[in-house]
């Protein structure tokens, strides 16, 4: 990182607080912050985002980014300051330095906390130097960078600009003088160490010649090729030891001025962090964490866009989505992923997604639920093209395994989930359903799922549901059938794939055979024993 001569070149300054529209790279100026969520949503886990964010966040711990991911934006204005964002760190000089600077702000908590760490007056005064000397630099630096490549978003734009206020500002440079003379003043401190048996003399350094220069050049002259190269392991320790303080101490004390220097520096600035870039430091972890996730992703099939996100549409649609999460484990067990497409135009409202087992659907459903949940984050989501809307509610009603102290049955703990879902859904909420109340009858089960879905079409609540009852995808033209395919030549081979297409009835016998045992593929071990 280049370090800027800021006490030979001295802008133009506005002297006093900088002030600036800028305060969020997550949150536009005129908006409020959103109370971020304290617990992960209660769908997190049936539609794996929980697994998503941790993979996310792995490593970045430090910042305690999960709550950004947990909270959806709730308007289109947010949603479309984060889009611009994620657009500016499209171009990778942008990227870098952003990256560069949450590197160095992590190199600056770390001094201030080596700095609350140490016992020893001195050492903690030198830490907390180090640290303002490695934010002035950052600063700086992020400063220069954006002002050359010229961000077009809105959080960037005035990032930069608040940047370039606060950097020409007084107590920028004040702080940038400060940090730079007193660190070249300690760095020009010279003292002489003998020891001699379990005594340390401590002196004013004369001038004396080094000794350690004039004994390796007059044996330069013996060397005649390179040696051998021994490698050793050193306990590495930051901290100073009792010794080391010691001489540190008796240093001080020959070379008052400077240390008062320094004293003083801590004195005058505790801190010296502004306050809108420490918390710039965090949400850029928020991006940098996303899209390091994605890099991560990268591979031939898989696309990733920015979504439009609309409030009230007539028409959805995901071209080549998949599940964020099954691309996860299966880049790291190099097994190919098959997108899928899906479409809704006014007035369809709901996905019904039957087909063979094993064949993708719950995997479907649930890149639905995720597509919606990050779009309304506003961070790029799995697919070539997708256009969604922005829910209020993102809800999830998945079969539960029976607890055995559970007294009520689980067709009950069924029926007063879905009760306690449809009291807080609306035409502008996402329900996902998989294959519920299937501890039932098959007809109890048909006529609990159409008078839910009725509801559900009453309300205009978007919604995707896996089961094996095809009726469920005749319910009116509010519902779309869509089915997973198999391969026709070899009928047990699942494609994977999920076309829109009229269920074909074979999805509730498919599932009686598996339960039965009477499967292509039962059927072929039987015959081949």
């Amino acid at each position: 990182m280049n370090t800027p001569t800021l006490t030979q070149k001295k802008r133009a300054t506005r002297r006093g607080p900088v002030r600036a529209a800028f305060r969020s790279l997550l949150y536009p100026p005129e908006a409020a912050d959103l109370p971020t969520l304290a617990a992960a949503p209660a769908y997190f886990e049936d539609l794996r985002l929980d697994a998503i964010v941790r993979a996310i966040t792995a490593g970045r711990h430090d910042h305690n980014l999960e709550p950004f991911f947990w909270t959806r934006l709730t308007d289109l204005a947010g949603v479309e300051y984060r889009q611009q964002v994620f657009r500016d760190l499209e171009r990778k000089p942008i990227r870098a330095a952003l990256a560069a600077f949450a590197k160095a702000m992590a190199s600056v908590r770390a001094c201030l906390d080596h700095a609350r760490r140490s016992h020893h007056a001195w050492e903690r005064a030198r830490w907390h130097l180090d640290g303002a000397s490695v934010y002035c630099r950052a600063v700086s630096q992020l400063e220069a960078d954006l002002r050359a490549q010229v961000p077009v978003s809105q959080g960037m734009t005035e990032l930069a600009e608040f940047l370039a206020r606060y950097v020409a500002s007084g107590a920028f440079e004040q702080l940038a003088d400060e940090t730079q003379s007193v660190t070249t003043t300690l760095a020009e401190l010279r003292y002489r160490l003998r020891i001699k048996g379990d005594r340390v003399i401590v002196s004013r350094h004369r001038e004396e010649p080094d000794y350690g220069a004039e004994v390796l050049q007059t044996f330069a002259k013996f060397q005649q090729d390179e040696g051998t190269a021994y490698e050793f392991e050193f306990a590495s320790r930051v901290e100073l030891n009792h010794v080391e303080t010691a001489v540190l101490d008796l240093v001080a004390q020959l070379h008052r001025p400077e240390f008062d220097a320094l004293a003083g520096f801590v004195e005058r600035h505790p801190d010296f962090a502004d306050p809108i870039l420490t918390r710039l430091d965090r949400e850029a972890g928020f991006y940098l964490a996303y899209l390091d996730h994605l890099d991560r992703l990268a591979r031939p099939g898989l696309s990733f866009c920015i979504p439009e996100v609309v409030d009230r549409p007539d028409h959805v649609y995901g071209r080549d989505v998949f599940d964020l999460a099954l691309a996860r484990s299966l880049t790291d067990e190099h097994t190919p992923l098959v997108p899928n497409d899906f479409e809704l135009t006014d007035p369809e409202r709901i996905l019904v997604i039957s087909g063979p087992n094993q064949g993708g659907k719950t995997t479907f459903a649930r890149t639905v639920g995720q597509l919606h949940h990050l779009a309304a984050l506003g961070v790029p989501v799995p697919g070539s093209t997708v256009r969604l809307e922005l829910v209020d509610h993102v809800f999830a009603h998945f079969e539960r395994v029976e607890e055995v102290e559970d007294m009520a049955g689980k067709l009950e703990d069924e029926l007063r989930r879905m009760r306690d879902i449809l009291e807080q859904a609306t035409g502008r909420s996402l329900l996902v359903m998989n294959e519920s109340f299937s501890s039932t009858t098959l007809t109890d089960q048909l006529l609990i799922s159409k008078w839910i879905l009725g509801t559900v079409i009453e309300r205009r609540t978007l919604a995707v549901v896996v089961t094996f009852l095809d009726e469920l995808a005749a319910l009116g033209p509010q519902t779309v059938s869509m089915v997973s395919q198999v391969d026709p030549a070899e009928p047990a081979r699942r494609t994977f794939r999920i076309v829109r297409r009229p269920a074909d009835g074979l999805a509730y016998a498919l599932a009686l055979a598996d339960k039965h045992r009477l499967t292509y593929d039962d059927l072929k071990r039987r015959l081949g024993r």
